[in-house]
């Protein structure tokens, strides 16, 4: 049997260790990807630090995965072999619990995570479920698409899902992985688009990307100045700092929504009169499922979005994955497989 090679963590906290394994067989529900590309998220870490109870190692890690199909199980017949495929951190879903009964399967009760219940694409070949699986359009190039199956679903599907329509006031809070393309989606969705970051050099590259208004968070209130401009309609929380997302809300206009999809460790100082009046709201959001993996990708072939990596190869994945989790990365880290 041949074998391929894996970057793989064996123990919880471990490090990435570069493996040689048998390249992996699918059963009959399943597709063998030969993977391309595989972003390094800081979801990573889930696998890496032993997160979430449970986990079973050795683990291969990874979830922002684009390659080839290399073979189909014998029940798959809606993808051929050579289709270039993205797969993202939901890695398939139970179709039985009631979430999936009612086509909620974000929110399914047995739900798979690419890299976390089953090896991800830190290796030149993976499995994943046949629900598990967007087509990727021919002109975006696998780099770069990869970190859009989970900083770019995120940040798409929060925002098209959030209440704002076209010419709506929305600001983006961070300018990072996510937000970097927060403010591109915003932009292409035909928002108002307002980026929030501190220190004067941050502007010329939220222009860049599209922001019409940059508030510098040093030098001005961000809730006073989307407040003078009438309240945003959607403040997408991109920048997993408690404090600076607390001080946002203020900013929010009448049925306003603050969206948080990057995850502080503090809690949130919210007033509650300021949510009551004007009936303001804060939810989170999570990526998605195959097919909102599919739309993401195809909004952004379309508009032009386009994600800003760092490319490492696969034996340096212990270096990529401290790169990015040392923020030194503009923005999202990629391992370049094949």
């Amino acid at each position: 049997m041949a074998n391929m090679k894996a970057m793989q963590v064996k123990k919880a906290g471990g490090d990435f260790e570069l493996v040689e394994m048998a390249i992996p067989e699918p059963g009959t529900h399943q597709i063998r990807i030969k993977v391309e590309a595989c972003g390094v998220c800081h979801s990573d870490s889930v696998t890496k630090e032993g997160i979430i109870p449970g986990i079973e190692y050795p683990r291969v890690p990874g979830h922002e995965v684009i390659g080839t199909i290399d073979k189909l199980g014998g029940s798959v017949s809606n993808f051929k072999e050579g289709q270039r495929v993205g797969v993202g951190w939901r890695g398939g879903h139970c179709f039985h619990c009631e979430p999936c009964r009612r086509g909620d399967f974000t929110n399914c009760q047995n739900g798979k995570i690419t890299g976390v219940t089953h090896d991800g694409g830190y290796a030149e070949y993976m499995i994943t479920p046949m629900d598990a699986c967007a087509v990727v359009p021919e002109s975006l190039d696998s780099l770069e698409a990869a970190p859009l199956l989970c900083a770019g679903i995120t940040t798409f599907n929060a925002l098209r899902n959030a209440g704002a329509i076209a010419g709506d006031l929305v600001a983006i809070q961070g300018i990072g992985g996510l937000g970097h393309l927060g403010i591109q989606y915003a932009k292409k969705m035909g928002f108002k688009t307002v980026a929030i970051s501190h220190g004067k050099e941050k502007e010329e590259l939220a222009k860049k990307l599209g922001a019409d208004v940059y508030i510098d968070s040093t030098s001005d209130d961000p809730a006073e100045k989307l407040s003078s401009m009438g309240g945003a309609r959607v403040i997408l929380a991109t920048a997993p700092n408690a404090k600076a997302i607390s001080s946002v809300i203020g900013g929010l206009g009448n049925n306003g929504n603050l969206v948080i999809v990057g995850v502080p460790q503090d809690p949130l100082e919210v007033s509650v009169f300021l949510l009551i009046m004007g009936r303001k709201s804060i939810t989170g959001w999570p990526s998605g499922s195959a097919i909102d993996w599919e739309d993401t990708l195809n909004f952004s072939d379309l508009t032009g979005v386009k994600t800003m990596i760092e490319t490492f190869p696969l034996e340096k994945a212990n270096e990529a994955y401290q790169h990015m989790m040392e923020n030194k990365v503009r923005f999202r880290t990629v391992l370049k497989i094949a």
